[in-house]
């Protein structure tokens, strides 16, 4: 079983969220930091952005006491990656 609170494992909906949310930015015109050919979706842009760890986004919990802490990404995406969550 994974401790999800801590701050180097995504959920799989942080993950969802993610995704989604660099989609949105690729389909509105974003600079897309993979290569990728005219035929490919955003959302396969952004899962392999995302598997590369090149998604600009941070991800910020608050816990039980009320303190934020902030995911480290590089970690979570190793985590990802040996796991496909």
């Amino acid at each position: 079983m994974v401790n999800m609170l801590s701050t180097n494992v995504l959920t799989k909906f942080e993950i969802a969220r993610i995704i989604s949310a660099r989609t949105l930015q690729i389909s509105t015109g974003a600079p897309i930091l993979v290569s990728a050919k005219k035929s490919d979706r955003s959302i396969d842009i952004a899962k392999r952005e995302f598997e590369k760890g090149l998604i600009p986004i941070s991800v910020k919990r608050e816990l039980f006491d009320k303190k934020e802490v902030e995911v480290d990404m590089n970690k979570a995406i190793k985590f990802y990656k040996k796991n496909k969550l």
